[in-house]
């Protein structure tokens, strides 16, 4: 046989050669741009979408007979003379650009011609008739059909930009699994004994071999011979193990002795002093000097450890000089040490000081020599003087809050040693925290009473301080070996000023919304005055341009302009969940001090209100927490069966404003401070009817958007009633 190939060139010509000699060359009519090009051997065609958003095949034979390209003459009596006419074998319009052509046959059946569109998947037959089309919810990059499992379907991979490869049979999704990057090439291969294989290939030029699935077990289990029961051997054996399990759940210990102590286990010890020479890189902190504090982090192992990996997280605006490292296999009873640096990379205070160290690893059995993966993990806190550095005092400030304890008063030079002069003695009763950004938090200390007073202009700047104050204060009792201090907070909930911080990031969201539909409007006329200017230069007889050139740069401006706009917009949400979420530390804290909330309570108040380490455009925090908080209204703080009977949206959209949130949550605090208690148990509902006070009528919207909520107080709200009778009167 001899090897035929077709070449499409940029300004639409088909070139065919047979072995390396040039047969013919045909342009194809009302050209533009190039798109998919495919044979099919059933027809002998060539099947190619234009720039009219149709699929067009011609015949081989038709191409051969044409005009040629090389003599293509002016006039149309010229053309008749030198050959025939190229015509169009049939055309079919998708209404849409293609990806990707493909045409299949499998077991001797009729080919199939497959188009993957932006928006649409669809299948053809020999003729052009549609087969089946699949409507796609997402935007694709690439895809294969591969083979026939049943007779008269396909299956189908179409990978997409989300990093996701799914199977289908023929419109039916079958299976769906998610890949590292975006694949621009998919296929299927079998190598040696491996069958199956899927490769995938990324714009920068990651290749991968993926399998799908598991391999089958082989094993069966061997007949078991028939033989008479002893009873009284059964018994003895059956008292034996019930011996055994009585001792056994005498002690307390759920693991056995062997594995008591972890195979790997890995640990992070902080400085405490500060880098004297800074690591940090690239950071956009407008202060003068950024420091940087280094971590230890030591990998002990026990055992062979098989591919050792080191991953260390800290959430942004902090970073770590290097947050992957990989190791040769660990030996028994040998250990690995990395020494970090964490610095303030963005312009804005952290909501957290937390970071975790995960190693990930194999451990090798007799049955499994390549190994079980295994994960060890620790946490470690970063210090304060991080992200902020003694300051004057300030007397005055928009936001202030009181925290009461059961014990007097601790000198600052005590807890914050790092932070006061030890020359001021212990008469310090104030202290300054100036944060890298820029803003200022002051700490009191009274002398006459067990309370302290933390104050700042920004409401989000007192969550760290405030965190910390704690902290030390906890811990400074705890080396006192008194274990019943305690820390309350008995004013009221900062919402009205939590609520604009709210405000604020959704306002933010919207602004990129509105950026993308902007864009997405100057791109299409960006391609439309394109399109225009290419089809005038390609036209034989030149026409003038109609200042489509200035209007071509006046929309490149713009969309370089909105791209630029959308970018600091985009700086902007970033600090703005940042606040966010240093405000909702706050709140979860100040509630958990009011109610005097358990550990598991307050973890169900921050799975409430900070699901997301990321805020994105497709699930941002608002709808999140909007759907978090009326389920634990419809639930354990339902005051009656009508709301458990409410039923919740199970999709989760932008909304449109927060005033619904804003009243969520305003309920949610009155509730609690009449009594209500966070459980995710199912009876939870039916308890709160017993638990909270009879005065817990039904609250009108408008009361609950003007009344601030304040803890501990006794005021109790009228019923519908007597509300009734005062407008009346």
């Amino acid at each position: 046989g001899r090897d035929f190939i077709c070449i499409q060139s940029m300004d639409g010509m088909l070139m065919l050669f047979e072995q390396e000699s040039y047969a013919f060359g045909r342009f194809l009519p009302g050209f533009l741009l190039p798109g998919p090009l495919a044979y099919s051997a059933r027809t002998d065609s060539f099947i190619t979408v234009s720039s009219c958003q149709q699929v067009e095949s011609y015949k081989y034979q038709v191409l051969a007979f044409a005009t040629d390209a090389d003599e293509r003459q002016d006039t149309e009596q010229q053309k008749l003379s030198s050959g025939k006419r190229l015509t169009v074998d049939w055309v079919l319009n998708i209404g849409e650009q293609a990806l990707d052509i493909c045409v299949v046959s499998f077991n001797q059946g009729a080919s199939s011609i497959f188009v993957l569109g932006e928006r649409n998947f669809f299948c053809l037959k020999d003729n052009g008739q549609i087969r089946f089309m699949k409507k796609l919810d997402y935007s694709p990059s690439c895809f294969i059909p591969y083979c026939s499992v049943q007779e008269g379907t396909i299956n189908t991979l179409i990978a997409n930009h989300s990093k996701m490869l799914n199977v289908y049979q023929d419109v039916t999704l079958k299976w769906a699994t998610q890949l590292p990057c975006v694949p621009v090439s998919v296929k299927v291969a079998n190598f040696q004994d491996l069958k199956g294989v899927i490769v995938t290939l990324s714009d920068d030029g990651h290749l991968q071999c993926s399998y799908l699935g598991t391999d089958p077990s082989l094993f069966q289990a061997p007949k078991v011979d028939s033989r008479e029961i002893n009873y009284e051997e059964m018994n003895a054996e059956m008292k034996e193990l019930q011996k055994i399990i009585r001792e056994a759940t005498k002690t307390q210990d759920v693991l056995p002795e062997s594995e008591k102590q972890r195979d790997v286990t890995v640990t992070a010890e902080v400085s405490p002093d500060l880098d004297e020479e800074s690591q940090a890189i690239d950071s956009e902190v407008k202060a003068g000097a950024v420091p940087s504090v280094t971590v230890k982090i030591t990998i002990q192992s026990r055992v062979t450890a098989q591919k050792p990996m080191l991953a260390v997280c800290v959430q942004a605006p902090l970073a770590v000089t290097c947050d992957q490292f990989v190791f040769d296999d660990l030996e028994p009873e040998s250990s690995e040490t990395v020494v970090l640096s964490f610095f303030l990379k963005e312009n804005c205070s952290p909501s957290e000081l937390e970071g975790t160290c995960m190693v990930s690893y194999n451990i090798p059995t007799e049955l499994n020599p390549e190994g079980i993966p295994r994960v060890a993990q620790c946490n470690f806190s970063l210090p304060l003087k991080l992200i902020c550095i003694p300051a004057q005092p300030s007397k005055a400030a928009n936001h202030k809050l009181t925290i009461d304890t059961n014990k007097p008063p601790v000198s600052f030079v005590t807890i914050f040693p790092d932070f006061v002069d030890p020359s001021e003695g212990d008469q310090a009763n104030a202290l300054g925290f100036e944060f890298l950004t820029g803003s200022k938090t002051t700490l009191l200390a009274s002398k006459t009473s067990q309370r302290y007073r933390i104050q700042s202009d920004q409401l989000e700047d007192l969550w760290l301080v405030t965190k910390e104050l704690i902290h030390r204060l906890e811990v400074h009792f705890k080396k006192q070996n008194c274990k019943d201090f305690a820390c309350t907070f008995s004013g009221s909930i900062p919402l009205q000023e939590y609520f604009e911080l709210i405000d604020q990031h959704f306002e933010l969201r919207l602004n990129a919304e509105r950026f993308q539909e902007m864009l997405s409007e100057r791109a299409v006329q960006f391609r439309a005055i394109e399109r225009r200017l290419l089809t005038r230069f390609k036209d034989k007889t030149p026409a003038p341009l109609q200042h489509l050139d200035t209007l071509l740069e006046g929309t490149f401006r713009e969309v370089i302009a909105l791209a630029d706009a959308a970018e600091e917009n985009q700086a902007n949400l970033f600090q703005a969940f940042a606040k966010l979420k240093s405000a909702t530390h706050l709140v979860i804290m100040l509630i958990s001090l009011w109610q005097k909330l358990s550990t598991d309570q307050v973890a169900i108040l921050e799975a409430t209100f900070l699901p997301l380490a990321e805020d994105t455009q497709e699930l941002g925090w608002e709808e999140t927490v909007d759907a978090a908080v009326s389920y634990l209204l419809r639930t354990c703080l339902s005051k009656s069966s009508k709301e458990q009977a409410l039923t919740l949206s199970s999709q989760l959209s932008m909304p449109k404003d927060t005033s619904r949130l804003k009243k969520n949550i305003t309920l949610f605090c009155d509730r609690l401070a009449k009594g209500g208690r966070l459980s995710l148990s199912t009876d939870s509902a039916t308890q709160q009817a017993a638990v909270m006070p009879g005065a817990c009528a039904t609250i009108p919207e408008s009361d609950l958007e003007e009344r601030t909520i304040i803890p501990g107080s006794t005021a109790m709200f009228s019923s519908k009633r007597q509300i009734t009778k005062q407008k009346s009167k």
